[in-house]
């Protein structure tokens, strides 16, 4: 089987928007055909998600206001991966700030690339068990509700479409895999 190249290479690039979270670029390109095209895509600096599962088989999920789509969504705990952190802290930091637990066990499931047609960020998913309650320390303007749900009824919520948002839906779907030793 003979490999064809489809690598583009770049041959300019411009930042057009440096925001505090995402940077936006333009990129003039050399097509593997030899011709030149732009591409245009957000530089994400990642993030972690975290199943957090309870001894008995709950989940501990949030509900937040998610302003571009200007409506709440419950989504597992996740955050902002911060410039040199590794995943493992990151997800360890997170749990505590959003919701205020701390896990004992701490297992990676995957990293998936949501947005490639646009965006370079990826999201890390670790599983976490043996939680125990602490306090949290949210951003100034974070502002979310903790849920304790049983994995069935949040998988209830999947299929009605209660939850809908989309690194919940991957990660549940994982667990589920995991949970009756698919995967």
């Amino acid at each position: 089987m003979t490999t064809t190249t489809l690598t583009e290479t770049e041959l300019a690039s411009e930042t057009v928007f440096k925001g505090r979270l995402m940077h936006v670029k333009c990129d003039r390109v050399r097509l593997p055909n030899g011709g030149e095209s732009t591409r245009e895509y957000i530089i994400h600096p990642g993030a972690v998600v975290i199943i957090p599962l309870f001894e008995n088989g709950d989940l501990l999920l949030e509900r937040q206001h998610r302003y571009p789509l200007r409506r709440d969504f419950i989504e597992l705990p996740a955050g902002k991966i911060d410039s040199g952190e590794d995943d493992l802290t990151c997800a360890k930091r997170e749990l505590e700030e959003e919701t205020g637990y701390t896990a004992a066990e701490w297992r990676e499931v995957t990293t998936i690339y949501p947005c490639i047609g646009y965006s370079d960020e990826r999201l890390a998913f670790y599983l976490a068990r043996g939680l125990t309650p602490g306090n949290y320390g949210r951003d100034p303007d974070e502002f979310l509700e903790i849920l304790r749900v049983p994995f069935g009824e949040a998988m209830d919520w999947l299929r009605s479409g209660k939850i809908c948002e989309t690194k919940t839906v991957i990660g549940l779907f994982w667990l589920e895999k995991m949970l009756n030793q698919d995967w």
